[in-house]
């Protein structure tokens, strides 16, 4: 039996894990992001028409935004995933495809200017169709699926809507951790803690630190908020869509049914973000036990002056508002999206503040900020950073390394393969997994297992 680690490996991006013994089964195939954009557009280091079965863990990017390049190249297999997980990703394909198309177009343009050739896109917006013509297999929580001589099983990861880690049976016992959520989240329900195996895959985004609590974050986000609005500037969140938007919603919604929130316009500037908020509103059954309490009572995301802007239109207005608006917008590292547009106008203005409650990969905009750069290059201009910079971290979606260790632990594995992690953060998990033989794999290296 070999397990091959096609990416996330001693990188935060790019899940791609193959376990074979007879068949081949993918866990996640997940987009490059960052400083390893370019091997996104490399061949698979494998014959997708040979893959038999695709399990995702969650409908990040990162885990599954090569899914249409892989239908593309010939999988024809079965997809199995949690209902949210598969009804998230098709909003987050569609949106990711049409990324790529419009930098495409706008590199293509600017090609033919200099005599180079058509740039094309990674995938389009067809490609993303033909994954949805495959057969999807929504999986319960709890419901082992067999596969042929393998059979697995979807937990519980408390990471986002629908999230899993998965306990794949193939003789020798494999957990696969996905990401990996924290106790105490906002709207979903705690991780569920993985049985006995022989080899744990285990993440280690924050394997290096611990987070401050959600309580302390909520306080801070307050505080920002306040002090913002008291210089008379905007607050800029750059929000990832699936979360950590619907996160900031909840805890908003929470100050205004506490008289917390000052007298503000909060605008949702992220079409991708909208659309996921209703899948959110239309799975309560994945909620903690608060929010479920919360939503008895009404939308858990009401807002009395919350605008969705869709159109492009409506997003350029708010470049109009001055002050006492708080503007959530994509994409969470400020890598496109219109959250670049919004940096443009308020970044360097002394009043504003910029609120990140999300994990910044080396090599994006929003890392060089939060790093403390003192100009970056926005759509081609130089753009002086002025603006308050807050990195509020206990919101994060990750558990940090205490409880990476403590739920590792309970596996009581045979060896440990540290992934999803800078290598320094995966170092750090490992050196707290003493008790257990850890290994943390280089891109595309092999174990027989």
């Amino acid at each position: 039996m070999q397990l091959h680690f096609y990416g996330a490996a001693r990188s935060v991006t790019g899940s791609c894990f193959m376990l074979e013994d007879g068949q081949r089964i993918l866990i996640d195939v997940g987009m490059f992001q960052g400083s390893v954009e370019k091997r996104n557009y490399r061949r698979f280091p494998f014959d997708p028409s040979e893959i038999d079965a695709l399990i995702l863990t969650h409908s990040h990017l990162d885990h599954i935004g090569l899914l249409p390049k892989l239908v593309k190249y010939g999988f024809n297999g079965e997809i199995y995933a949690t209902r949210a997980t598969r009804e998230i990703a098709e909003h987050m394909l569609y949106d990711s495809a049409k990324v790529q198309e419009e930098e495409a177009h706008t590199l293509t343009r600017k090609n033919l200017r200099k005599g180079l050739p058509v740039v094309k896109p990674l995938y389009t917006t067809e490609d993303v169709k033909e994954c949805f013509r495959l057969k999807w297999r929504n999986v319960e929580y709890g419901k082992t699926v067999s596969l042929d001589n393998m059979a697995f099983t979807f937990r519980n990861a408390g990471h986002v809507l629908g999230s899993a880690f998965v306990e794949i049976d193939a003789g020798k016992k494999f957990v696969f951790s996905g990401d990996l959520g924290e106790r105490g989240r906002l709207i979903i329900r705690d991780p569920e803690f993985p049985p006995k195996a022989n080899y744990l895959v285990v993440e280690s985004t924050y394997g290096d630190r611990n987070h401050r609590s959600v309580e302390e974050s909520i306080e801070e986000l307050k505080q920002a908020i306040m002090e913002t609005f008291e210089r008379g500037g905007n607050v800029l969140i750059p929000s990832f869509a699936l979360e950590r938007t619907q996160e900031i919603l909840y805890v908003l919604h929470v100050f205004y049914r506490n008289g917390e929130l000052p007298d503000c316009e909060v605008f949702l500037d992220s079409p991708l973000a909208i659309d996921i908020t209703e899948v959110f509103l239309n799975h309560p059954e994945l909620y903690n036990e608060e929010t479920s309490r919360e939503a008895k009572h009404g939308n858990p995301f009401f807002l009395p002056h919350l605008r969705f802007t869709k159109s492009v239109e409506e997003s350029r207005e708010i470049n109009e508002v001055r002050s006492h608006a708080i503007i959530i917008a994509g994409s969470g590292m400020c890598t496109g999206g219109r959250i670049k547009h919004h940096l443009k106008h308020n970044l360097w203005r002394r009043e504003c503040s910029v609120v990140f409650v999300g994990y910044q990969v080396k090599g994006t905009l929003g890392r060089k900020i939060v790093d403390g750069a003192k100009r970056v290059r926005i759509y081609g201009e130089e753009i002086a950073v002025k603006a308050k910079i807050y990195t509020i971290n206990g919101f994060s979606a990750h558990a940090g390394r205490d409880y990476l260790v403590e739920w590792s632990s309970k596996s009581q594995p045979e060896k440990v393969f540290v992934v999803h992690g800078e290598f320094e953060k995966s170092q750090k998990l490992a050196r707290g997994l003493k008790d257990f033989e850890c290994v943390i794999p280089a891109w595309r290296q092999s174990f027989a297992v």
